[in-house]
């Protein structure tokens, strides 16, 4: 059977999603988290945990907008989490009980914390800093239309900069192909092929609810939403930014659950073309070992899953938000 031919499982909605980590994926439903690993000697462990029912199947679920921010809040969370348990069994630094150690600390949030400063400070703060000022330097007095416009070109220069860069080295090339492997297996599992890393292998690389169509939904909507400002002081300008990130994280959110779930529409196609083109620079063709891995995460996922009540659930993104940002 084509890929044109399957059709997805009782064509009900998907919420499962997760990201790329070190020598793994982590997989996220509804209700569980499972993290695959291969360690040094080629086994799989995997690590799987309920979720905080209070945001992924709780009333801020279902509460637009406030939803996007605390999912992607607990989404960071568990990403880095994740990171920090797979570096553990993938270097081989510590045993398999002393890794799975790492969802008990607080440590991670510590590490979120510091991540998303950085990433504020330079894909929100400078380009807003630099566009101000050369505004202000090609046009006497303030200029809030070309301010915002250089700084909107200046922040998706940053981003598809920064994504590129960094997909230059060998280690960063090799999580990029995991995460080309996560999206097969979903898009596999959404389509309801077998799990099987032959069956899985001809899928597509891309993904509608990709974390990085999320960073690029929000530097568009950020143009928008700061060209509807008066002329203000630099400073109040910059506060503005860190201010109205939430605002703009949240309809970011809300664009890509939209779009997700209407993929059968020409004209949401059409608005998601950058996106998924901009996961060309975030995924790389996996071999069968890391098709396998995913698979085993989201294996796992749905075990979990199918032994436990159903309850009303979330959404949640299918990438490693945390991974696209410095760290």
């Amino acid at each position: 059977m084509s890929k044109e031919e399957r059709v997805p499982l009782n064509k009900r909605e998907f919420n499962y999603g997760g990201q790329a980590v070190i020598e793994g994926v982590m997989m996220r439903g509804s209700r569980a988290l499972a993290v695959a690993v291969r360690d040094p000697q080629g086994r799989i462990v995997v690590h799987t945990e309920p979720l905080d029912a209070r945001i992924y199947g709780g009333r801020l679920a279902r509460i637009p907008f406030v939803r996007g921010l605390t999912l992607l809040w607990d989404a960071l969370g568990l990403g880095v989490k994740s990171l920090m348990f797979s570096a553990n069994v993938a270097l081989a630094e510590e045993g398999e009980d002393e890794a799975q150690n790492v969802f008990d600390s607080p440590a991670q949030w510590g590490m979120v914390l510091f991540s998303l400063a950085v990433s504020i400070l330079l894909f929100f703060l400078f380009p807003a800093f630099v566009g101000d000022v050369v505004a202000r330097w090609l046009v006497t007095g303030p200029a809030p239309v070309l301010s915002n416009l250089i700084e909107g070109v200046i922040r998706l220069l940053l981003l598809i900069g920064y994504i590129w860069a960094i997909g230059q080295m060998a280690d960063v090339r090799r999580l990029f192909g995991y995460h080309g492997a996560e999206h097969k297996t979903i898009n596999a599992y959404e389509a309801g092929a077998p799990l099987t890393p032959r069956s899985v292998a001809e899928f597509s690389l891309q993904h509608p609810r990709c974390g990085t169509a999320f960073l690029l939904t929000v530097v568009v909507i950020s143009i928008l939403v700061y060209s509807l400002l008066p002329p203000l002081s630099l400073p109040v300008r910059l506060l503005s930014r860190v201010l109205l990130l939430p605002l703009i994280a949240g309809i970011a959110y809300e664009f890509i659950r939209f779009s997700a779930r209407h993929q059968g529409n020409p004209l949401i196609r059409l608005l998601s073309r950058p996106n998924l083109a901009m996961q060309r620079l975030t995924t790389r063709e996996p071999d069968s070992t890391m098709l396998a891995v995913a698979i085993q995460a989201l294996e796992h996922v749905l075990a979990y899953e199918a032994s436990t009540a159903p309850v009303v659930t979330g959404d949640v993104l299918a990438d490693d938000l945390d991974a696209a940002l410095p760290a």
